[in-house]
């Protein structure tokens, strides 16, 4: 029996999806986010029947998956939890900017802890064996560096946007500073942690759409963790815009705004971890 016509797909250089003719009639489709986040293939019998996940990998990939992606899930309904406090303590509490940062900071940690996390599902999930055979476990890795992978560079700009958030973070708690300092201690690093997030974000929705154009995927509930993500990462921005310190007055542009957006943000982000437990084998 001859080889598997194949035909691959993908955003730019980066293929998402891998799809196999058997000459039995049979089609199946590896997806990036489908092997990754459930462990399955896609698979399309002879007659031509819906496509319908089938598990494919082994017992103890999906024993990891399960783990790291309700690991994964619970750091950003938390995190996310701790931002919106955060910012309502600003809003509403008694202006104590040290209280407020503390509750931001112990967030920021779980941020860190799900970017990571969420680094750790690429680089440990199954891999397509050839042909469209079973999916492939490979020994655990803590660190890999694959950047031509669409997912794990996504998950590596979340990861380091974490990181720079953490900056911004622990830079909140410095006291007496000029105007000019805290917008470039406090301020820059706010922003460019947003602008990761963005990316990340976009470079998730081109994995989902297997393009870089945006898509509708309304009954892929891969893509509305990635949407509802993206929609706290705007909301971030519009915070972090509304932050900068006037160096005329002294004063920022929008404190509510700053705020709101950062409350709105975090709960998008905690309700997106909470629709990611569900994104499991």
């Amino acid at each position: 029996m001859g080889q598997p016509e194949q035909r691959a797909e993908g955003a730019g250089p980066f293929t998402t999806r891998l799809t196999w003719f058997r000459p039995e009639g049979t089609t199946v489709v590896w997806d990036s986010r489908l092997a990754r986040r459930r462990g399955a293939l896609a698979v399309r019998g002879p007659g031509g029947d819906a496509l319908a996940a089938a598990p494919t990998a082994d017992a103890e990939a999906f024993r990891r998956l399960r783990r790291l992606n309700a690991l994964a899930a619970g750091a950003f309904v938390i995190g996310g939890a701790l931002f919106a406090l955060g910012a309502a303590i600003a809003q509403f509490g008694s202006g104590d900017a040290v209280e407020s940062a503390s509750v931001y900071f112990a967030g920021g940690l779980f941020f860190n802890t799900g970017g990571y996390t969420s680094l750790l599902q690429v680089l440990n999930a199954p891999r397509h064996g050839e042909g469209g055979g079973p999916l492939v476990t490979a020994g655990w890795r803590w660190w890999g560096y694959e950047p031509m992978r669409l997912d794990w560079l996504s998950t590596f700009v979340l990861f380091v946007g974490t990181l720079v958030f953490g900056v911004n973070l622990l830079d909140s708690f410095l006291q007496g500073l000029s105007v000019q300092q805290t917008n470039r201690l406090i301020w820059t690093p706010d922003v460019v942690g947003c602008v990761l997030f963005l990316v990340s974000g976009h470079l998730a929705f081109a994995e989902i759409c297997h393009r870089f154009r945006p898509c509708i995927r309304s009954r892929s509930l891969g893509w509305w963790v990635v949407a509802v993500n993206q929609l706290g990462s705007v909301l971030f921005m519009i915070s972090a815009l509304a932050a900068f310190t006037r160096p005329a007055t002294g004063s920022l542009v929008n404190a509510d705004i700053a705020n709101w957006g950062t409350l709105c943000g975090a709960l998008c982000f905690s309700f997106g971890g909470v629709l990611q437990a569900f994104e499991r084998p």
